[in-house]
């Protein structure tokens, strides 16, 4: 161990080459040499094939943009933002300012590496939480069932804290502990020190708010990202516009994200096109059933693709892998995915309250031997509406940089958009088989 040790060592100091990335969407992003052997980590590596959007490439052609080039660029405006938010901000030491902004953009970065391949769906056939053997979250402040399922998060948590990513986090940045990266991802890990304390300062809340929040960096580039590989306009904000207005709040030495408020109608916009990005592009009605699809073949009884506990088995696990699973087995499920044959939507029905409309007409079409699939697509405008103490308690504020006397306000009390669109959107359909689509038609026009 020691002398295996020893040559990743001697190859890290031989590895002295920062890297520049042509973007797309934020054209010129430049990684330092620690930050590019990060990215070059087989963890990391396995993004490349891991799609973005998953199944929406079969909506929008150009849609084939990977997790890879997103997280690239979730890194990038990271950086950004924190050099905005404490551009006049006075620290301890440059020392304890690089700490802060390499574990920001790092957490920026890791973010996603544990997505599993095509769809939030695949989450199904990942292993308990317990199997991960994750030993950080022995002292979590929210306690695992026992039957709790892993998500993709608790794969990004392992492989942050154990695996050959973690050994290069441990050589490329000898100051950040993994597990600093790791609380930002997940505000629910207690940090074991005090490491986000600067002058009696804690910045873990703001840190934590630019990785994961109603106004994060994630957010800022999938959406553009997203509308760009699309073609659509939904996802297009003043983002630059938007990163020179926040800022930082103290509350009880506790520091929070905030925004001025002449960016106020620029965030409005900003949960607006993320709205509209999920009605009209995310929940878009070839996407959805393809995702009914794979989920009724996860679980089927005859599914054999299921996740391995092991993170290095994990490595494997991509987009790939999965059609090649889809196109060896025989459940007919599979088949249809594999062969580009999703079944044809019959019916779509939009609100914003409960109904059974949908589920009538379904148990009218299996009355009449027609097999039918019920997708029920759901969008807030914003998760303030449902959100979980932890959430709740983490606020963003609306400051006046030019009013020092006028009071800060919460951002969800300053603006009349959460009230406008506190209701939640709904989007049911009803797809049958294309054998099927004229008898169904038949079938329901005595019913509609």
């Amino acid at each position: 161990m020691e002398l295996k040790a020893a040559v990743t060592f001697f190859k890290y100091l031989a590895y002295g080459v920062s890297m520049e990335i042509r973007d797309p969407v934020h054209g010129s992003i430049e990684l330092s040499k620690e930050e590019t052997r990060v990215i070059d980590n087989e963890f990391f590596q396995r993004l490349r094939s891991i799609k973005q959007l998953g199944f929406s490439e079969f909506s929008f052609p150009g849609a084939t943009h990977n997790r890879y080039i997103h997280s690239i660029g979730v890194c990038h405006l990271s950086g950004i933002a924190f050099d905005s938010i404490f551009k006049s901000y006075k620290f301890s030491s440059q020392a304890k300012k690089k700490s802060f902004r390499d574990c920001l953009r790092l957490g920026a970065l890791l973010h996603d590496v544990g997505h599993g391949p095509l769809s939030h769906a695949a989450e199904k056939v990942m292993p308990l939480v317990s199997e991960l053997e994750i030993d950080v979250y022995n002292n979590k402040e929210r306690a695992i069932k026992s039957d709790e399922r892993a998500t993709h998060e608790d794969y990004s948590i392992k492989i942050i804290m154990d695996s050959s990513l973690s050994e290069e986090l441990k050589l490329g940045f000898p100051h950040l502990d993994p597990v600093y990266v790791a609380c930002l991802i997940d505000r629910t890990l207690p940090c074991p020190d005090d490491f986000f304390v600067d002058q009696g300062v804690d910045f873990r809340n703001i840190l934590s708010q630019v990785v994961s929040s109603e106004m994060d960096v994630d957010r800022m580039d999938y959406l553009g990202r997203d509308s760009y590989f699309c073609g659509t306009n939904y996802g297009k904000v003043e983002l630059t516009w938007l990163l020179q207005n926040i800022t930082y709040y103290n509350v009880n030495d506790e520091l929070f994200l905030a925004l001025n408020r002449r960016a106020l109608y620029t965030f409005d916009d900003f949960l607006l096109s993320r709205h509209h990005m999920h009605l009209m592009v995310y929940f878009h009605h070839k996407s959805i059933v393809y995702e009914e699809m794979l989920l009724n073949y996860l679980e089927s009884p005859d599914c054999n693709f299921k996740f391995p506990a092991d993170i290095n088995e994990y490595l494997a696990y991509t987009d790939y892998s999965l059609f090649v699973n889809l196109n060896q087995v025989k459940n007919t499920w599979a088949q249809r995915i594999a062969k580009k044959d999703p079944y044809r939507m019959l019916f779509e029905h939009h609100s914003t309250h409960d109904n059974d409309r949908c589920e009538k007409m379904r148990d009218e079409l299996q009355q009449n031997n027609v097999d039918a699939i019920l997708s029920n697509s759901t969008a807030r405008l914003s998760k303030y509406h449902s959100a979980s103490e932890v959430e709740k308690s983490m606020k963003i504020y609306v400051v006046d940089q030019y009013d020092p006397n006028a009071k800060p306000y919460a951002i969800e009390e300053s603006t009349e958009i959460f009230q406008k669109y506190e209701e939640i959107r709904r989007i049911e359909r009803l797809y049958v088989s294309p054998q099927d689509v004229e008898k169904a038609k038949k079938v329901l026009s005595l019913n509609v």
